[in-house]
């Protein structure tokens, strides 16, 4: 059985809602970040991270990556063009949309207080408001990449719904209604109660 460390609120919920989607059972070992739990096994202190047998593998988009590869689900086969746009997609949401959140929480909390430079925040909401305009046009439906559901999807998901949360501008009814109907996939809400 898969273990992933982590927490609810955090880039763990993206493994957690694949292996659920999966149908894979995974034991949730609380870790924070930078905790003793997380350090004895990621040095570097980041969560998540998966243990598979006495593998430990970092990074939740290597981790999903990893794990759809493994079950042939969620993704599209390796050394295909579908599998060249959904990286590129994916790579897409990480610099336009999860970068952009992550540097505004540790603007305005997360980084000690001397180094904080919270008047940056308005500029990531521009950024970001701009990146989902430009993703809402390239949006197929019903998801991402039209009749497929793939990594990318739980990706953008879970950066909407952290969006919402950190009260950036999600204007776009389009991904706001996508992000609401994904949210409330069997698996996804599994993965949630696991987490709480």
């Amino acid at each position: 059985m898969y273990k992933v460390y982590g927490v609810l609120a955090s880039r763990a919920f993206r493994v957690m809602w694949l292996l659920d989607e999966l149908g894979e059972p995974y034991e949730l070992i609380r870790a924070a970040a930078h905790s003793p739990d997380i350090q004895g096994v990621n040095p570097g202190g980041k969560i998540p991270a998966l243990q598979d047998g006495d593998d430990i593998i970092t990074d939740s988009t290597a981790i999903m990556t990893y794990l759809a590869d493994k079950h042939g689900k969620f993704t599209f086969p390796a050394g295909t063009i579908a599998r060249a746009r959904q990286d590129a997609l994916t790579n897409l949401l990480l610099d336009e949309f999860d970068s952009v959140l992550w540097t505004a929480s540790r603007m305005t909390g997360l980084l000690p207080e001397e180094y904080r430079v919270p008047t940056v925040v308005p500029a990531l909401h521009y950024e970001f408001e701009r990146n989902l305009n430009k993703l809402a046009d390239r949006f197929e439906g019903p998801f991402l990449m039209g009749e497929t559901m793939t990594i990318a999807d739980i990706l953008a998901v879970h950066c909407l719904n952290w969006a919402t949360i950190a009260k950036f501008p999600v204007t776009n009814e389009t991904l706001r209604a996508y992000a609401r109907e994904l949210s409330q996939r069997p698996a996804y809400i599994r993965a949630r109660q696991t987490g709480m």
